[in-house]
């Protein structure tokens, strides 16, 4: 049996992240890693993909963007170039291809069971992430078995399709970014929409990002969110990584040759059965993009900036066809592929602490710090502590933080 201070489970950027933290509070500790660092970067994504952040915002602590394409897009590659970088730089004590099978109370803090070791630790941070496993309906169990069906933790490339359509079901980043890539293949492709955050890439010559990061809402706390359930449930905004493209969109797609669809509500005997409400879902995404716009616009004038950029802008409100499709065959072979883009969940199936999670099964946290088990803390969840936990740059004032409690518990033990 091996003991430390603290394990962290997952060496991706949240938990290389913690572990420069506990490493500057001289705390003793271990990150244990499945396969190589930042694995789901490397085994569950697919190989176009972009950060939807730019350069200047992929910072870790003790480590900002020092590159020569600042306002560019991270591709895969170098995101996991970055993120092995990082693990050196911080001297992180990774065990790779070290899979955690169980974590459990004990006398001492954890037990912590993996293939080849037992652990015994006083702390432990969940640093897995949030995309684990994808997130389909129940409805995917009447998808006709002669189609394929995909998630994005399995698509790689238009090569691996059938030829025939393709209905996307989703229209979040993932949704419209899959949706285009597999159309400019050349096969027709249909989007399901629900739910969505329109946002354009650019706005007054600035990136959105910087306007969220300037206007003050991803530092938005978790303890002062109305409705913090629905902010760590909503999808990721429209956007691609490239500098290209001004907005990334349901206009975009359709001018492109898409067609698009409701909500996918249900399957009946093969027959696909979208929502009639398109039009006013699309309204609700474009009132609040131009509710955030107008905040951006006066805030940029209540600082003077605003003289400096360009004048305010709004764009197109989302076209939808008056004779949206309501009801799509999917038996007569038009469409041949199924892409469930409907997000994600983490997968905490290797947790054995009954009061870590709350009455539906999901980990229970206040901002990181895990009720009902004192000594466990979770990294890398949507809107975690602020609206920037959903995103790299997030993981430096969560880790922060999180490192702080994880000190004082261990002082409180030894007192």
């Amino acid at each position: 049996m091996t003991r430390t201070t603290a394990a962290i489970v997952g060496a991706g950027h949240a938990g290389l992240a913690m572990s420069r933290r506990l490493t500057e509070r001289s705390i003793d500790h271990v990150v244990l890693e499945r396969g190589e660092v930042a694995n789901s970067w490397r085994t569950q994504r697919w190989p176009s993909l972009r950060l939807l952040t730019p350069n200047w915002l992929t910072r870790l602590p003790g480590h900002d963007y020092a590159g020569d394409d600042p306002d560019g897009f991270m591709p895969l590659a170098d995101v996991v170039a970055t993120l092995t970088r990082y693990a050196r730089l911080v001297a992180a004590p990774v065990r790779t291809g070290t899979t955690v099978q169980a974590v459990r109370a004990a006398s001492e803090g954890f037990e912590i069971r993996t293939n080849d070791d037992v652990l015994c630790a006083r702390a432990v941070v969940l640093a897995t992430g949030a995309c684990n496993l994808p997130a389909i309906p129940h409805i995917a169990d009447a998808i006709p078995s002669s189609m394929m069906t995909l998630t994005p933790l399995t698509y790689r490339d238009p090569g691996q399709l059938p030829d025939g359509g393709v209905l996307v079901v989703g229209a979040s980043a993932t949704g419209v970014q899959l949706a285009e890539e597999i159309h400019q293949s050349g096969h027709p492709v249909t989007i399901a929409v629900g739910e969505h955050v329109r946002l354009p890439r650019t706005y007054r010559g600035r990136d959105i990002f910087w306007w969220l990061e300037a206007t003050g809402l991803l530092a938005e706390r978790y303890d002062v969110i109305d409705d913090l359930t629905r902010a760590r449930h909503l999808p990721s905004p429209q956007l691609t990584g490239t500098s290209q493209a001004s907005i990334t969109d349901l206009n975009r797609l359709a001018a492109r040759g898409v067609r698009i669809a409701g909500r996918l509500g249900r399957i009946t005997h093969g027959l696909a059965q979208f929502s009639g409400s398109l039009p006013n879902i699309c309204s609700l995404a474009d009132l609040k993009m131009n509710r955030f716009l107008s905040r951006a616009d006066k805030w940029a004038t209540a600082t003077g900036i605003g003289d400096e950029l360009p004048p305010p802008r709004r764009f197109a409100p989302t076209h939808v066809k008056a004779r949206a499709p309501l009801e799509l065959d999917l038996t007569s072979r038009e469409i041949r592929t199924v892409l469930w883009a409907t997000g994600f969940r983490p997968d905490h199936s290797w947790l054995e602490i009954p009061g870590a999670r709350n009455n539906v099964g999901r980990l229970d946290h206040r901002g990181g710090v895990v009720t009902g088990a004192p000594g466990l803390y979770v990294l890398g969840m949507p809107v975690l502590r602020t609206r920037a936990s959903t995103y790299i740059h997030g993981a430096a004032a969560d880790t922060e933080a999180i490192a702080d409690h994880l000190r004082c518990f261990l002082g409180s033990q030894r007192r």
